[in-house]
């Protein structure tokens, strides 16, 4: 795994240091060809030697929800050419943090056994931003076999209050 991170950096430094201006417009359009990216099948085609890097461009673009700039033309073009197709996902994630560090916040996401309704979710959100001290982005994400409560994760940082972390500690307990 480090050696995606090691190929991804200098692409995202570059997108970094080249979109100062619109990061929250280039962050939106990365994240999108990063998604599209992710796709196993995307990438077998990819990698046939029967296709050219043009096809897969024309791929890319048309399956693009949003309009692609020149910016983002020429970086996917860039991308597709060098074979770091598959690199994508990991070239977002580091121009997210890059971002996040920029303007001091953090990407949190939450684990909920069940789903959480907007209100819920913002005092969630404000009492994780003075737990951990910083501006956090909240994405919620389910896992029913939490059983109840929620698991959060900030950067390497969990915070865990499930049912399945509770009862895995007295299992633990009894045990000892």
């Amino acid at each position: 795994m480090a050696e995606l991170a090691t190929i991804a950096r200098p692409y995202a430094e570059a997108l970094y240091k080249a979109s100062a201006g619109d990061l929250a417009a280039v962050s939106a359009w990365v994240e999108e060809l990063a998604s599209i990216a992710g796709n196993e099948q995307l990438l077998q085609f990819a990698d046939s030697p029967k296709v050219t890097s043009a096809q897969v461009f024309d791929v890319i673009a048309g399956v693009a929800k949003s309009a692609l700039g020149d910016q983002a033309k020429n970086f996917l073009r860039t991308v597709i050419e060098n074979g770091r197709l598959s690199v994508l996902p990991e070239i977002a994630a580091q121009f997210r943090a890059l971002k996040n560090a920029q303007s001091g916040s953090s990407d949190a996401v939450v684990f909920s056994a069940f789903p959480i309704d907007q209100a819920a979710l913002a005092d969630v959100a404000a009492t994780l931003e003075k737990r951990f001290g910083r501006k956090l982005n909240v994405s919620v994400e389910l896992q029913p076999e939490l059983i109840g409560g929620i698991r959060v994760v900030v950067g390497d940082e969990v915070l865990d209050t499930s049912v399945k972390a509770r009862l895995e500690q007295m299992k633990v307990a009894l045990s000892a």
